[in-house]
């Protein structure tokens, strides 16, 4: 493994092991009398007033506070966290699934914002705003140069439901500057990706994050596929951190016979509460596929442990995170919150899989690492497992607890050792980036070209290749890529198709070569 991937590695896999939590609920907080918390919250505040008052230099204490809450946390669990009040708007619309914009996906790019697609049916789409388009100016307030904020921009572009923006746009395919009025209307935060009936028969239903509004889009996902009469499904996980485990189990009562076991959960005082599924399913006879990987998290593994228990489906790929803890938000009084652990969850043949944070949390953020370097993440038997935590599915096959859940069918993470740093390297943004530029120097021809032209065009020769070696070099991004030269194509090629297209044809193309999706198929 070369040195100069490592902080690639890292920061990507760290970045998607960043977890939403498996149960939120939102409720204030009730103190416990007695004299040790009384006294210890005195101490607090005493200590506080003394800063205040006495302390040679002006302080501020309410980052002082913010730092304090966090450290706290961090003697309980890795996931008890605190969300300060500057953070609870993108994290309250982020799960609660929308907020109230123009409903554009751009960058900033160079020295202006580039609109890269416009959401379907959006306000801004309905008032002719169009991929490629410049944003100059919002109400007059200038949105163009070094200087300009991400704040600035998100300060201008969203506002309250059924306000007007005027936008200043300059549409480079035409050359022309002109006002656009567009309406701001709540955008949806989805959180199913895509839902496709792939080449062979089977649904394919991608979810990013279990959010407010998740089982309502898989249902809606799901009716459209068996409509299509697909012949099973494949629910992918993979890189899905978690969310409200409600929505889990809505899920699960789709594709589950009624009154079979989902979830367990044990709060501090030992209560249990058990969720069994209600028989309102509409899939529940066909194959059914869940993709998992070393970052599917909390719900997403609520929803693998309970169909593998069940004996309902396969479980492909990786050993999963292993998050076993549920959290309840809770309401500082400020605006700020945290998310406090309040139960462990267990699947239904009784396995806890939350992995060891015994080490403390660098060690268990580490556990990617970890895991590459005992080779788990290219061999089945590899995977470490406790022996002494064994238990039974309905039909009797043996699954083990500690530590996330282990797949039915393995899949490596690449097909060769050093594959998977490519791959990283090929999901990150500094790919998507160098599309649109690539687009942007000639949009009306790509725009009108065929998909399969677009992919030809990429493919078939070395052009774009280099450029994007070219635009890595730029960035003072210096790898050796040339044995990997077919593998960055075909990431670059769906890419464009993705930026030209739209998410459907994007996740067609790319399930093509997923080595889980070809598993599957090799394994009928």
């Amino acid at each position: 493994m070369k040195k100069y991937y490592w902080p690639l590695i890292i920061s990507i896999s760290l970045a998607l092991g960043v977890l939403l939590g498996g149960f939120v609920v939102s409720a204030s907080q009730k103190g416990r009398s007695g004299f040790y918390t009384n006294h210890n919250k005195l101490k607090l505040n005493r200590l506080l007033d003394f800063i205040e008052q006495e302390y040679v230099d002006n302080v501020n204490t309410d980052s002082i506070v913010d730092k304090t809450v966090s450290t706290i946390l961090e003697q309980l669990d890795p996931h008890s966290i605190y969300i300060a009040k500057n953070d609870m708007q993108s994290v309250t619309e982020s799960m609660k699934g929308s907020f109230v914009g123009i409903g554009v996906q751009y960058y900033f790019y160079k020295d202006s914002i580039a609109v890269i697609k416009e959401i379907a049916n959006g306000p801004a789409m309905k008032a002719g705003v169009k991929a490629g388009d410049r944003i100059l100016k919002a109400d007059d307030i200038t949105l163009f140069g070094k200087n300009i904020s991400t704040d600035t921009i998100a300060a201008v572009l969203r506002g309250a439901e059924n306000t007007d923006v005027v936008l200043s746009i300059y549409r480079k395919t035409t050359g022309k500057t002109f006002d656009i009025v567009v309406n701001r209307q709540p955008i949806p935060i989805k959180s199913v990706d895509v839902a496709i009936k792939l080449e062979d028969g089977k649904g394919y239903i991608k979810i990013n994050r279990f959010a407010s509004t998740t089982y309502n889009e898989f249902r809606v996902a799901l009716e459209k596929l068996v409509a299509a009469d697909i012949s099973g499904l494949v629910l992918d996980l993979r890189d899905n951190g978690g969310g409200y485990m409600d929505q889990a189990i809505k899920m699960l009562d789709d594709l589950l016979d009624k009154g079979l076991v989902v979830v367990k959960t044990i709060n501090k005082g030992g209560q249990e509460t058990v969720n069994k599924s209600r028989g309102n399913g509409i899939f529940t006879e066909k194959p059914l596929y869940v993709l998992i990987d070393e970052n599917s998290a909390s719900a997403s593994e609520i929803i693998a442990g309970a169909i593998q228990d069940n004996d309902r489906g396969v479980i492909v790929g990786r050993r999963s995170f292993g998050k076993g803890l549920v959290q309840r938000e809770l309401m500082l009084g400020d605006g700020s919150a945290i998310r406090l652990t309040t139960a462990r969850y267990y699947t239904p043949s009784g396995r806890s899989i939350q992995k060891s944070y015994s080490n403390g949390i660098k060690s268990y953020n580490d556990d990617f690492k970890s895991r590459y370097e005992h080779g788990e993440l290219y061999a089945a038997d590899s995977i470490k497992v406790a022996d002494s935590l064994q238990f039974k599915t309905l039909k009797g096959k043996i699954v083990y607890g500690g530590g996330g859940i282990v797949p039915d069918l393995f899949v490596p993470i690449a097909e060769k050792h050093g594959e998977e740093n490519t791959i990283m390297l090929m999901r990150s943004n500094i790919v998507n980036y160098f599309v649109f530029g690539e687009i942007d120097k000639d949009r009306n021809k790509f725009t009108s070209m065929k998909q399969a032209e677009v992919f030809a065009y990429v493919q078939n020769s070395d052009k774009v290749y280099k450029g994007f070696i070219k635009h890595l070099e730029a960035s003072n991004l210096f790898f050796k890529l040339d044995s990997k030269k077919e593998l960055i194509k075909r990431y670059l090629a769906a890419e464009f198709i993705n930026q030209l297209y739209g998410p459907n044809e994007y996740y067609t193309w790319l399930m093509k070569t997923d080595p889980m999706i070809i598993a599957i198929d090799k394994k009928k």
